[in-house]
């Protein structure tokens, strides 16, 4: 009993991992843009897709080169569309990310089709890993291992750059960051590009272990929403933990309760917003209040 709890929960640390990457990237684009994008699981689909169409033609050197094409996908969305909706109710960038999420399905399935696509682990990181009583097959210990190196790598990029600082400092107060004599229209479309290259992070790193199909942006975008929320608003360490919480409940759930599987992280959620309204590390960020 006990190696299969540590296993399970070895699982949800990987999952976890991966629902922070997607959730930062989300979290970051509505701290400074204020743009709430019900697309950013669909990034999360396009860094799977990319990832499959890379080592179809060019081998898995080449699949480091997905969450770059995302990222510029999403600063050309940025430029031509989300632009647009900075001075607009934020009803409305929820309808227009809305039927781009739709849009972007809508073209995967014309692209690559309705079905799951195939797509293996890499050579290097089959078999397993036996620690005891923990069991975890190599590709999960290395998607584990990526995702804290990128997380680590974010955090010391937002805390010690000075584009990482202007980030810091825009999200808070943009007209601020305006009078400085900062051009902040290239800062946002830098922003969003950098939240949606996250997304396609985690979809590349994800696409051996779920399947590739157009609709996976829905299992993407829902955790991603529950993490940012638990976590709270604007706290990097609360994601970071939320994460990784939803990820060890969810794969115990699956576990031990499967037909709960789909609801534990939305009964998660509510627990603990009725015991800390504004999630376990929000901050108050007045420009939304």
């Amino acid at each position: 009993m006990l190696d299969v709890l540590l296993s399970q929960v070895a699982a949800g640390l990987v999952l976890g991992g991966l629902y922070v990457m997607i959730a930062i990237g989300l979290s970051i684009i509505f701290g400074l843009l204020g743009i709430v994008n019900f697309a950013h699981g669909n990034f999360f689909a396009l860094g799977a897709y990319f990832a499959l169409t890379l080592v179809q033609y060019f081998g898995w050197p080449a699949v480091i080169l997905a969450p770059v094409l995302v990222g510029v996908v999403g600063m050309v969305v940025e430029r031509l569309l989300i632009r647009q909706l900075y001075d607009k109710e934020p009803l409305i960038s929820l309808i227009v990310t809305f039927a781009l999420a739709l849009m972007i399905e809508a073209l995967l399935r014309l692209i690559y089709g309705g079905i799951g696509q195939p797509f293996s682990q890499p050579p290097m990181f089959t078999g397993i890993y036996l620690w005891g009583p923990v069991l975890i097959t190599k590709y999960r210990l290395a998607v584990f291992v990526i995702t804290v190196a990128v997380l680590i790598a974010l955090w010391a990029f937002m805390q010690f750059t000075p584009f990482g600082r202007i980030l810091r400092a825009g999200s808070r107060d943009p007209e601020m960051v305006g009078l400085l004599g900062i051009r902040l229209p290239r800062v946002l479309t830098a922003v969003f590009g950098l939240g949606c290259a996250l997304a396609g992070v985690a979809g590349m790193l994800a696409a051996p272990l779920w399947t590739v199909t157009p609709s996976m942006s829905t299992n993407a975008i829902m955790p991603a929403f529950v993490v940012v929320t638990i976590g709270g608003l604007g706290s990097f360490a609360g994601a970071v933990i939320a994460g990784l919480m939803v990820g060890v409940v969810t794969a115990l759930t699956i576990q031990f309760q499967p037909d709960a599987a789909n609801a534990v992280m939305y009964v998660f959620m509510a627990v603990i917003l009725l015991l800390r309204p504004r999630g376990l590390l929000g901050e108050r960020w007045e420009r939304f209040e």
